[in-house]
């Protein structure tokens, strides 16, 4: 700079100027591209936050470096104004502080532009990432095995034992004494399982040894049933809850989503841009959006429109920060309910003992617990 020709005219020395904050944008804009940030490989949420931790603060150094080169000229420049005693010189230095001044708060802008740029990219990741979790809690909810199963175990009438010893009994019954339970009552775990041992007990055609042969071969099913029908119901009832609150998750995750490519203008639902794997056009809409943001803050008179830019691209990361606060909460209701259920299916003291007659689906509902508490 001080070897410039001091005799140039104040109209070319603009110029010049111009050129110069211009180049030094496209330097500054080139040396962190989009591409850098876009992560080709699936990562967790945790990475993606450190990843997001480390490319903001590589930013803030990339941009500080250059704050702090501005810095020196600008106090190179206020020396030599108070030091010049030509008025050329003295001009031409008044100029150069305007320039400076203009450069640095450009980088600003850009530095601002740049770090809201990496944590949309990131939110962009992060809500696939949800998207996925919560498609994976939803299918885990409406598996079979946790309802229909449940409802199935948790009651003694659906054992072929239990129903053999029913029948038999019912053969055996004196029709003068006995009576038969209705569909509702005969249905109804207490009443079937009262009804059963008092028509065994009071059959005088059953030897005592038959009915201690009889007991023995639903102890365990009666046990099982009575001992843990409370507590299955309660896991029924209550992953209905927690299946009701996944999908408000879900219409609130999709609506986040729409929300957050809104300024961008792509306008597919996340579901069709899951199932379609359009995320690349998610970033090419991103792209022609930075294109523009980039295009306004070059130009002194779109600053207005550049600042309402990066508002618009700022408050969608600011819902998804929302959405995550609602999110863990729920995450976190769900790991205590399940970690309740597995206390209570691990509350079972005669699993040891009843191993051969409890059901397979008791074994399976314990495993799913497990991978849903992962999950």
């Amino acid at each position: 700079m001080g070897n410039w020709n001091l005799d140039l005219k104040i109209e070319d020395m603009k110029l010049i100027i111009y050129i110069t904050i211009i180049l030094s944008l496209c330097n500054i804009r080139k040396s962190y591209s989009l591409t850098n940030t876009v992560i080709i490989k699936e990562l967790s949420i945790e990475e993606h936050l450190e990843q997001l931790d480390i490319e903001i603060e590589n930013t803030r150094l990339h941009y500080q470096k250059i704050h702090t080169s501005i810095a020196i000229e600008l106090s190179k420049a206020n020396k030599s104004i108070k030091e010049s005693t030509i008025i050329d010189q003295k001009l031409y230095w008044l100029l150069e502080k305007d320039r400076l001044k203009e450069e640095r708060e450009l980088l600003a802008l850009n530095e601002l532009s740049d770090i809201s740029k990496i944590r949309y990219i990131k939110g962009l990741q992060i809500i696939k990432i949800l998207y996925e979790k919560t498609l994976a809690l939803d299918h885990h909810f409406a598996s079979v095995s946790t309802f229909r199963e449940i409802n199935k175990i948790a009651n003694p009438n659906n054992y072929p034992e239990f129903k053999n010893i029913k029948e038999v009994i019912g053969t055996k019954a004196d029709k003068k004494k006995g009576f038969d339970l209705t569909n509702i009552l005969g249905n109804n775990i207490y009443a079937s399982v009262a009804h059963s041992f008092i028509s065994l007990f009071n059959s005088d055609s059953t030897s005592k040894l038959e009915k201690e042969e009889s007991l023995e071969d639903v102890e365990c099913i009666l046990d099982f049933t009575l001992r843990m029908h409370n507590d299955l119901n309660t896991i029924y009832f209550e992953t209905v809850f927690l299946q009701k609150s996944n999908e408000s998750i879900m219409t609130e995750l999709q609506q986040l989503f729409v929300d957050f490519t809104k300024p961008i203008k792509y306008k597919t639902p996340l579901e069709q841009c899951r199932n379609n794997d359009d995320w690349d056009s998610v970033r090419e809409h991103l792209d022609t959006y930075l294109t523009a943001l980039n295009v306004a803050l070059a130009d002194d008179s779109k600053r207005y429109k550049a600042h309402k830019m990066q508002i618009n691209l700022e408050f969608p990361i600011d819902r998804l920060l929302q959405f995550i606060t609602q999110y863990n909460a729920f995450i976190d209701q769900g790991a205590k309910f399940y970690e309740k259920f597995g206390i209570m299916l691990d509350s079972y003291e005669n699993e040891k003992q009843c191993a051969s007659k409890i059901p397979i689906e008791y074994k399976k509902l314990k495993e799913s617990i497990v991978v849903a508490i992962d999950k």
